[in-house]
This record gives structure tokens, C-alpha cells and sequence, in this order.
């Protein structure tokens, strides 16, 4: 297929964007990503408490933008056996809550599409497999990759952003980041992106500290598009092209 120079380049994120991480995926996550915690911050024989688990993941996710740096940071967690650890989950599938037709939306979508996604490459790959859209996108960029210089720079990092951009050789007002989380957007958004927010699997004060919409969805300035699900973006091209 013969792609414009000057069409766009879509960034989708994965989990509560293209499916509904939500229902199961992201308690299973907490559960296990809680356990791993207590055990890093526990005295090598009995696991720290729950408060204390809660406090540092809380901490590290509003310092450093995800839970992963500060334990890679603080703790000399290994980002590979944290990852493997936390997104294990034997029933994977069977937990995945997703809309019909998101391979014909993303069809529809003028451009080349992207998966950028914090999540590890391992289950990422199994969630876009089982909702049969992985030939739909042309790069599939999971939290493995972000590193520049060296050091994991997961989203929202600007730096990310611009090799994401510097690889593809596009300029920032040629890409649209699709994303449920507002601290990427607003990345996204300083960078010249334009900016898609989907806000139907959003749960005020989910477990996971990626989401934590507000208690008003409103659409903050640095949104251009706010849609409840992304089967709404072909009836929105015209505010983003």
C-alpha cells in the first residue's frame, strides 16, 4: 500500500485504548506487581505490608512516571524479571474485553499506525494476536524498546517521543498519539502532536497508576480529540488532519 508523505502517523497505545484492561487485566497486574513489591521492599524472609507496597508504587508512578523506574532506580530491580513477573497470567486471554471491528477501524485510518505501548512485548503481542489486529500495525514498539542512551524511558517521556519520531523520520505535527492516559497526551501535546483521548474503559481510581482519569472527563487544552471509543475516529479525521 502507497502511503502520502504528508499522511499521518498513528501512536496507539494498547490497554484501555484497544481493549478493556480494566475488567481483569489490570487487578491481575496490581495483584501481582503488589506481591513483587512486597517482596523487593520486604527483609528477605516476610514480604512489607500493604501500606507500604501502596505508598512506594504511588510514589515511584507520580516521581518518576512509572512504578518500574523507581525500582529499577532505588532497588536494582531488573526491568525484564519485573515485566515477566507481573504480566504473567496463565488465563490471559480469556480476560481480554474488547469492541468488533477494530481491524476495519484501523483500515479506515488514513496513514501509518503504530503500537506504542508501556506494556512488555511478550504480552502485548498476545493481546494484538487474539484481537486480530497485529497486521494492522507497522511498528509495534513495547516498553523493551524505550530506551535512549541507554536508560528505560518509558511514556511519557519526551525524549521517547522524539527517537519514536527521529526513527520514523516524521515531524511531531505529523503524528497522533491515541492514548487513554492524560500524562502522555499532554507529552504528546508539547511536542506539536496532535492528541486523541478515549475514555471508555476509564475507572476513577483504578488500581493501575497509569489511568487515574479525573473525576470529570473533561477534555483538558492539550487534547485535540476526545472520543469515548477509537471506533469513533473516522467521524473525527476532520479535527485531526
Amino acid at each position: 500500500m502507497n502511503i502520502k508523505p504528508s499522511a499521518p502517523v498513528w501512536l496507539f497505545d494498547l490497554d484501555n485504548t484497544l481493549h478493556n484492561a480494566s475488567h481483569a487485566i489490570f487487578p491481575a497486574i496490581m495483584a501481582n506487581m503488589n506481591t513483587y513489591i512486597a517482596r523487593v521492599l520486604g527483609d528477605g524472609v516476610t514480604p512489607a505490608g500493604i501500606d507500604a507496597v501502596n505508598a512506594a508504587r504511588t510514589l515511584y508512578w507520580k516521581r518518576y512516571g512509572a512504578t518500574l523506574l523507581g525500582l529499577i532506580r532505588h532497588h536494582g530491580v531488573r526491568a525484564d524479571h519485573f515485566l515477566r513477573e507481573t504480566h504473567d497470567m496463565d488465563d490471559l486471554l480469556s480476560m481480554i474485553r474488547h469492541e468488533k471491528g477494530l481491524g476495519s477501524l484501523l483500515r479506515q485510518l488514513p496513514g501509518r499506525k503504530i503500537l506504542l505501548t508501556n506494556a512488555p512485548h511478550r504480552y502485548s503481542t498476545k493481546v494484538l494476536r487474539h484481537l486480530g489486529i497485529h497486521r494492522q500495525f507497522a511498528h509495534h514498539i513495547a516498553i523493551e524498546s524505550m530506551r535512549v542512551h541507554g536508560q528505560l524511558r518509558p511514556k511519557p517521556s519526551k525524549l521517547l517521543l522524539r527517537k519514536v519520531m527521529r526513527h520514523q523520520r516524521v515531524p511531531a505535527r505529523r503524528c497522533i498519539l491515541v492514548e487513554d492516559t492524560l500524562a502522555n497526551l499532554r507529552t504528546a501535546h508539547a511536542l506539536g502532536m496532535r492528541t486523541v483521548w478515549v475514555t471508555q474503559y476509564l475507572k476513577v481510581g483504578d488500581p493501575i497508576g497509569t489511568a487515574h482519569p479525573p473525576k470529570r472527563l473533561t477534555r483538558p487544552g492539550w487534547v485535540d480529540v476526545k472520543v469515548k471509543s477509537v471506533r469513533k475516529l473516522p467521524a473525527r479525521l476532520s479535527r485531526l488532519l
